[in-house]
């Protein structure tokens, strides 16, 4: 059964009661599902579980703000059941309750970027952006602080990851942190962004402090930006990751694992705007590459090896996999103008059967995420809508047997329910 949040504009001053209107004009918040206690858990190897239930977990950033260029409320985060994703099963993430101060100040940025289990303690964890204080002189602070799961969830105060200095290089910020087990010891690491082609790769697992079990010099990279999430794309039991030659339009390569971490470079993938890695079906053992620009997706299949090429007629610039009908194979989903999802096959990925998801409601379309937030074994796309910074729709569209029918979500809410106390 769908919940609607609905919002509504109210009159009222504000503290400038000479702004435009639009600028002075509050949230109303209605049919708000009432607050449900957050799932105790007891620890689980499922994703983005944070409260260990066995059930993953839905993270939120840029909610709907009470006022148009109020301050950012924080991160909402949507607990998972046997049902789906539950609304009233939410919590805030703000900076005020949750993070750790910097010379006596608290974080105005407060967004969430990655997320796993960095304690090995079968809870969940989340990476932090914040926005620490920085004079320009010398090295910058490191911005990432983490919380870690536990079985009430994200309940913690944050701490600051550690960098040590010999694994930090140049005067760049410390940021873009990835995920992954890239030395294969069954602990999950973190590679983040150092300077001039070279990334810091922090073994796990991390303190309750922030320090990671290990951290030698930085490593060369084909790139400067390491995108996520994680993936071993040639089943050899150590997790590879894309590396970036800068945020934005440009070039690309999957860089691979060992007992030494992302050390050596794999394939050359083409220039494109975002890249995901899926299994769509025309490699055998191998995960395929799919890279999205404004005109097409370029296809790089059976990576690592000299991959097959093709291309899908989809200007869609911003990708993601999923199996949303539990066949093994991933499907595409390219967003841009509009969110379209092109079905994995043996033969590799076609136009033949593609989906178009419906908007979940007015302004601009955008996905969240995709993944098996029931534990059915079929992955369920998070999609949402927004008009300005006062009013969004997010809609769940359930995986089927079928496929992504991207028809009737299956819940729908907005994110001004983190405003409510």
């Amino acid at each position: 059964m769908s919940t609607t949040l609905l919002l509504a504009a109210a009159c009222g001053p504000t503290p400038d009661d000479h702004a435009e209107p639009a600028r002075r004009t509050p949230v109303r918040i209605a049919d708000v599902p009432a607050h449900l206690p957050v799932p105790r858990g007891e620890g689980s190897t499922a994703a983005d579980d944070f409260n260990g239930d066995g059930h993953r977990d839905l993270v939120l950033n840029d909610l709907v703000k009470a006022q148009a260029h109020a301050d950012d409320a924080g991160i909402g985060i949507v607990y998972g059941s046997e049902r789906g994703l539950t609304p009233g099963a939410r919590q805030l993430l703000s900076p005020r309750r949750q993070a750790a101060p910097t010379k006596g100040r608290l974080p105005a940025v407060f967004d969430a970027e990655a997320a796993c289990d960095l304690d090995k303690d079968g809870f969940t964890d989340l990476v932090v952006s914040t926005d620490p204080p920085y004079d320009g002189q010398g090295r910058p602070p490191v911005p990432l602080q983490l919380l870690f799961g536990s079985p009430d969830g994200l309940t913690g105060k944050a701490v600051k990851l550690a960098i040590p200095d010999a694994a930090r290089a140049g005067q760049d910020w410390p940021d873009q942190p990835v995920c992954g087990d890239f030395d294969g010891d069954g602990a999950q690491d973190l590679v983040v962004h150092a300077s001039a082609g070279q990334l810091s790769f922090l073994r796990g697992p991390f303190t309750r402090k922030g320090s990671p079990k290990a951290a030698g010099e930085p490593v060369r990279a084909p790139g400067n930006a390491p995108v996520g999430p994680a993936a071993d794309v040639d089943d050899d039991g150590y997790d590879d990751l894309v590396v970036r030659t800068a945020q934005g339009a440009g070039r690309a390569a999957v860089v691979l694992g060992g007992p030494a971490g992302p050390a050596r470079t794999g394939v050359v993938l083409p220039a494109g705007i975002d890249v995901a890695l899926g299994a769509f079906g025309k490699g055998e053992n191998e995960l395929d590459a799919a890279v999205g620009t404004l005109d097409e997706t370029s296809l790089r299949y059976d990576l690592p090896a000299a991959p097959g090429r093709g291309t899908l007629d989809s200007p869609g610039s911003m990708l993601d996999a999923a199996d949303f009908d539990g066949d093994g194979l991933s499907e595409l989903v390219s967003s841009g103008s509009r969110v379209r999802i092109f079905r994995g096959r043996t033969t590799g990925l076609t136009t033949a059967g593609m989906v178009t998801v419906a908007p979940p409601g007015p302004g601009t379309t955008r996905v969240v995420t995709a993944g098996d937030f029931d534990g059915d074994g079929r992955a369920e796309l998070v999609v949402r809508a927004y008009v300005g910074e006062t009013k969004d729709t997010v809609a769940v569209h359930p995986g089927t047997k079928k496929g992504l029918l991207a028809a009737e979500p299956s819940v729908t809410f907005s994110t001004s329910a983190f405003l409510t106390p």
